[in-house]
């Protein structure tokens, strides 16, 4: 799937995150129908030479490896997209400049600023011609808005040419509202307010994690015109999961 294309045409499409980092895990969820997986560099123990092997179980899979860098900078950018990843969710892009390092990180000269290596991504130096031509169009920069400075300088991140889209990170946003975790406060529903009126005007992917894996909350994101859905994260599904079956199996007691 060209997961750029299906961005700029608006479709739906739907992923989850990766944080414990281990390969069957990954590929079971590569394997059960996401459009995309999110390795999480930022909030997990993940490392590079972790993550270069999670991206080809992903891509073997048939789905398509995106990475959660820990940090809006220009070498672990380059890093992760020269061990295969198809693009970057990059964190606190809080205004244009940090929106412009962003994509620089990610596309070669003359466009960008990203060093030229030949890695996994270029098949170790034997395709860099068609890597080349690839990652000038297809490479997916997807910036985080996480901070009230954000939602207040969402237009100018958006108009940045190579912003394939936003996603909110709700935990990040409500903190720095001064209430961490309280989505309900009429300060968070003002911001996500503001944030849907300047993305009806730009014509971006809107992204959106949904924490708990609730599939109802799925459902009212869309409806709300979110398309770039992360939903919930491995360990959530695998605790939640569990924690359900169990509890079901003790009240038959």
């Amino acid at each position: 799937m060209n997961l750029k294309k299906k961005l700029a045409e608006g479709s739906m499409t739907i992923g989850s995150w990766i944080t414990l980092g281990d390969y069957a895990a990954t590929e079971i969820m590569a394997k059960a129908g996401f459009d995309w997986l999110v390795i999480d560099m930022e909030h997990s123990a993940i490392e590079l030479e972790r993550a270069q092997n999670l991206i080809r179980i992903i891509e073997l899979s048939g789905c398509v490896p995106l990475v959660r860098v820990s940090e809006n900078n220009a070498n672990i950018i380059k890093r992760v997209m020269d061990a295969g990843s198809h693009g970057v969710i990059v964190p606190m892009v809080n205004n244009r400049e940090d929106a412009l390092r962003a994509v620089s990180a990610v596309k070669y000269p003359p466009r960008g600023t990203r060093g030229v290596g030949l890695g996994r991504a270029q098949n170790y130096g034997l395709d860099f011609e068609k890597y080349n031509r690839w990652q000038e169009k297809s490479s997916v920069v997807i910036v985080q808005i996480e901070h009230i400075d954000a939602v207040n300088n969402l237009e100018e991140i958006l108009e940045v040419e190579g912003v394939d889209g936003f996603m909110i990170g709700p935990y990040d946003l409500s903190a720095s509202l001064g209430r961490p975790g309280g989505f309900g406060h009429t300060d968070f529903k003002k911001a996500l307010a503001k944030v849907t009126a300047v993305s009806r005007r730009i014509d971006k992917a809107r992204g959106i994690h949904v924490v708990q894996p609730d599939s109802i909350e799925v459902d009212r994101r869309i409806k709300e015109g979110y398309n770039f859905i992360v939903f919930s994260f491995d360990a959530l599904f695998l605790g939640s999961c569990c924690a359900d079956k169990l509890s079901r199996v003790r009240r038959r007691k």
